[in-house]
Protein backbone atom coordinates (compact mmCIF):
# COMPACT_ATOMS: atom_id res chain seq x y z
CA UNK A 1 0.00 0.00 0.00
CA UNK A 2 1.74 3.16 -1.21
CA UNK A 3 -0.77 5.46 0.49
CA UNK A 4 -2.83 4.59 3.54
CA UNK A 5 -5.98 6.64 4.00
CA UNK A 6 -7.54 7.30 7.39
CA UNK A 7 -11.02 7.00 5.86
CA UNK A 8 -13.18 3.94 6.26
CA UNK A 9 -14.15 2.18 3.06
CA UNK A 10 -17.76 1.29 2.35
CA UNK A 11 -18.69 -1.16 -0.39
CA UNK A 12 -22.36 -1.13 -1.38
CA UNK A 13 -23.25 -4.67 -2.41
CA UNK A 14 -26.94 -4.99 -1.58
CA UNK A 15 -28.51 -4.18 -4.94
CA UNK A 16 -30.71 -6.59 -6.87
CA UNK A 17 -28.87 -6.17 -10.16
CA UNK A 18 -32.02 -6.43 -12.26
CA UNK A 19 -30.33 -4.96 -15.33
CA UNK A 20 -28.03 -7.98 -15.27
CA UNK A 21 -30.77 -10.53 -14.62
CA UNK A 22 -34.37 -9.26 -14.42
CA UNK A 23 -35.43 -12.59 -12.90
CA UNK A 24 -33.21 -12.02 -9.89
CA UNK A 25 -31.93 -15.61 -10.05
CA UNK A 26 -28.30 -14.70 -10.69
CA UNK A 27 -26.30 -12.18 -8.69
CA UNK A 28 -24.11 -10.08 -10.99
CA UNK A 29 -21.69 -9.50 -8.12
CA UNK A 30 -20.82 -13.20 -8.12
CA UNK A 31 -20.39 -13.38 -11.89
CA UNK A 32 -16.83 -14.24 -12.92
CA UNK A 33 -14.48 -11.80 -14.58
CA UNK A 34 -12.31 -13.14 -17.43
CA UNK A 35 -9.80 -14.57 -14.95
CA UNK A 36 -12.53 -16.27 -12.93
CA UNK A 37 -12.49 -13.79 -10.05
CA UNK A 38 -15.98 -12.80 -8.85
CA UNK A 39 -16.89 -9.22 -9.71
CA UNK A 40 -17.44 -8.28 -6.08
CA UNK A 41 -14.15 -9.78 -4.90
CA UNK A 42 -12.13 -7.55 -7.18
CA UNK A 43 -14.41 -4.58 -6.46
CA UNK A 44 -13.56 -5.02 -2.77
CA UNK A 45 -9.84 -5.46 -3.27
CA UNK A 46 -9.48 -2.15 -5.12
CA UNK A 47 -10.31 0.17 -2.17
CA UNK A 48 -8.37 -2.10 0.19
CA UNK A 49 -5.27 -0.98 -1.69
CA UNK A 50 -5.85 2.48 -0.17
CA UNK A 51 -7.85 2.06 3.06
CA UNK A 52 -7.22 -0.40 5.85
CA UNK A 53 -10.86 -1.28 6.46
CA UNK A 54 -13.79 -1.81 4.12
CA UNK A 55 -17.31 -2.40 5.41
CA UNK A 56 -19.42 -4.24 2.84
CA UNK A 57 -23.20 -4.06 3.04
CA UNK A 58 -25.30 -6.94 1.71
CA UNK A 59 -28.92 -8.05 1.89
CA UNK A 60 -30.10 -10.51 4.53
CA UNK A 61 -29.64 -14.04 3.28
CA UNK A 62 -26.78 -13.19 0.91
CA UNK A 63 -24.49 -15.68 2.62
CA UNK A 64 -22.49 -16.67 -0.45
CA UNK A 65 -21.85 -13.04 -1.28
CA UNK A 66 -20.81 -12.39 2.33
CA UNK A 67 -18.37 -15.30 2.19
CA UNK A 68 -16.69 -13.88 -0.92
CA UNK A 69 -16.47 -10.44 0.66
CA UNK A 70 -14.99 -11.85 3.85
CA UNK A 71 -12.42 -13.68 1.77
CA UNK A 72 -11.58 -10.40 0.03
CA UNK A 73 -10.85 -8.82 3.40
CA UNK A 74 -14.08 -6.93 4.14
CA UNK A 75 -16.15 -6.74 7.27
CA UNK A 76 -19.71 -7.60 6.23
CA UNK A 77 -22.95 -6.26 7.62
CA UNK A 78 -26.42 -7.45 6.64
CA UNK A 79 -28.83 -4.57 6.19
CA UNK A 80 -32.50 -5.30 6.71
CA UNK A 81 -33.19 -1.91 5.13
CA UNK A 82 -31.48 -2.80 1.84
CA UNK A 83 -34.79 -3.30 0.04
CA UNK A 84 -35.44 0.42 0.47
CA UNK A 85 -32.54 1.32 -1.81
CA UNK A 86 -28.97 2.52 -1.93
CA UNK A 87 -29.61 5.41 0.43
CA UNK A 88 -30.75 3.09 3.21
CA UNK A 89 -27.81 0.78 2.55
CA UNK A 90 -25.31 3.62 2.80
CA UNK A 91 -26.98 4.89 5.96
CA UNK A 92 -26.62 1.46 7.57
CA UNK A 93 -22.90 1.39 6.80
CA UNK A 94 -22.31 4.87 8.20
CA UNK A 95 -24.25 4.05 11.37
CA UNK A 96 -22.07 0.97 11.80
CA UNK A 97 -18.91 3.08 11.48
CA UNK A 98 -20.01 6.25 13.24
CA UNK A 99 -16.56 6.85 14.73
CA UNK A 100 -14.86 6.95 11.32
CA UNK A 101 -12.85 9.98 10.21
CA UNK A 102 -14.56 9.90 6.83
CA UNK A 103 -15.94 7.45 4.30
CA UNK A 104 -14.78 6.32 0.89
CA UNK A 105 -17.84 4.82 -0.77
CA UNK A 106 -17.46 2.35 -3.63
CA UNK A 107 -19.88 0.12 -5.53
CA UNK A 108 -19.76 -3.65 -5.58
CA UNK A 109 -20.12 -3.86 -9.36
CA UNK A 110 -17.13 -1.69 -10.31
CA UNK A 111 -14.10 -4.02 -10.22
CA UNK A 112 -11.81 -2.20 -12.62
CA UNK A 113 -11.32 1.21 -10.99
CA UNK A 114 -7.63 1.99 -10.79
CA UNK A 115 -6.19 2.18 -7.25
CA UNK A 116 -4.59 5.48 -8.28
CA UNK A 117 -8.07 6.93 -8.83
CA UNK A 118 -9.18 5.77 -5.39
CA UNK A 119 -6.07 7.31 -3.85
CA UNK A 120 -6.76 10.54 -5.72
CA UNK A 121 -10.13 10.76 -3.96
CA UNK A 122 -8.78 9.70 -0.56
CA UNK A 123 -6.02 12.30 -0.34
CA UNK A 124 -8.22 15.44 -0.35
CA UNK A 125 -10.74 13.66 1.87
CA UNK A 126 -8.00 13.01 4.41
CA UNK A 127 -6.90 16.63 4.07
CA UNK A 128 -10.31 17.85 5.22
CA UNK A 129 -12.51 18.14 2.14
CA UNK A 130 -16.12 17.31 3.04
CA UNK A 131 -17.23 15.94 -0.33
CA UNK A 132 -14.89 14.52 -2.98
CA UNK A 133 -15.57 12.87 -6.32
CA UNK A 134 -13.50 11.74 -9.31
CA UNK A 135 -14.33 13.09 -12.74
CA UNK A 136 -13.44 11.53 -16.07
CA UNK A 137 -13.95 13.82 -19.05
CA UNK A 138 -16.38 15.92 -17.06
CA UNK A 139 -18.49 13.01 -15.81
CA UNK A 140 -18.63 12.25 -12.10
CA UNK A 141 -17.58 8.74 -11.18
CA UNK A 142 -16.74 6.52 -8.22
CA UNK A 143 -15.71 6.10 -5.48
CA UNK A 144 -16.87 9.22 -3.67
CA UNK A 145 -15.59 10.58 -0.38
CA UNK A 146 -17.64 11.97 2.50
CA UNK A 147 -16.16 13.84 5.44
CA UNK A 148 -17.48 13.70 8.99
CA UNK A 149 -19.35 16.96 8.41
CA UNK A 150 -21.91 14.89 6.50
CA UNK A 151 -22.33 12.13 9.09
CA UNK A 152 -25.69 13.31 10.38
CA UNK A 153 -27.06 13.55 6.86
CA UNK A 154 -25.68 10.20 5.74
CA UNK A 155 -27.25 8.25 8.60
CA UNK A 156 -30.71 9.49 7.60
CA UNK A 157 -30.50 8.61 3.90
CA UNK A 158 -33.22 6.42 2.45
CA UNK A 159 -34.60 5.36 -0.92
CA UNK A 160 -32.89 4.75 -4.24
CA UNK A 161 -31.28 8.15 -4.69
CA UNK A 162 -28.34 7.37 -2.44
CA UNK A 163 -26.43 10.53 -1.61
CA UNK A 164 -27.45 12.45 -4.73
CA UNK A 165 -29.14 15.04 -2.57
CA UNK A 166 -25.80 16.02 -1.07
CA UNK A 167 -24.31 16.54 -4.50
CA UNK A 168 -27.33 18.63 -5.45
CA UNK A 169 -26.66 21.15 -2.69
CA UNK A 170 -22.87 21.03 -2.45
CA UNK A 171 -20.28 21.10 -5.20
CA UNK A 172 -17.76 18.33 -4.55
CA UNK A 173 -14.03 18.78 -4.58
CA UNK A 174 -13.35 17.50 -8.08
CA UNK A 175 -10.49 15.16 -8.81
CA UNK A 176 -9.82 14.73 -12.52
CA UNK A 177 -8.67 11.21 -13.30
CA UNK A 178 -7.59 9.54 -16.51
CA UNK A 179 -9.59 6.44 -15.71
CA UNK A 180 -12.73 5.60 -17.70
CA UNK A 181 -13.40 2.64 -15.39
CA UNK A 182 -14.50 5.01 -12.61
CA UNK A 183 -17.69 5.58 -14.60
CA UNK A 184 -20.69 3.48 -13.63
CA UNK A 185 -21.70 3.37 -17.29
CA UNK A 186 -18.45 1.68 -18.28
CA UNK A 187 -19.09 -1.31 -16.06
CA UNK A 188 -22.81 -1.47 -16.86
CA UNK A 189 -21.92 -1.93 -20.51
CA UNK A 190 -19.98 -4.99 -19.48
CA UNK A 191 -21.93 -6.71 -16.72
CA UNK A 192 -25.28 -5.06 -15.97
CA UNK A 193 -27.06 -6.23 -19.10
CA UNK A 194 -28.20 -9.83 -19.43
CA UNK A 195 -25.40 -11.96 -20.81
CA UNK A 196 -25.76 -14.55 -23.52
CA UNK A 197 -22.11 -15.56 -23.57
CA UNK A 198 -19.27 -16.37 -21.21
CA UNK A 199 -17.72 -13.59 -19.18
CA UNK A 200 -14.45 -14.82 -20.60
CA UNK A 201 -15.23 -12.76 -23.68
CA UNK A 202 -15.19 -9.51 -21.71
CA UNK A 203 -12.17 -7.31 -21.90
CA UNK A 204 -11.04 -4.56 -19.60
Amino acid sequence: MSYSSSATGILLAAGLGTRFDPSGLHNKLLAPLPDGTPVVFQSARRPLAVVTEVIAVVRPGAEKLADVLNEAGCLVIFSADAERGMGATLAAAVRATSEADGWLVALGDMPWIEPASIEAVARPLDAGEALVAPFYRGKRGHPVGFGIAHRDTLVTLDGDAGARGLFAVQTPFAVNVDDPTCSAMSICQAICKPVEHSFGSLTK
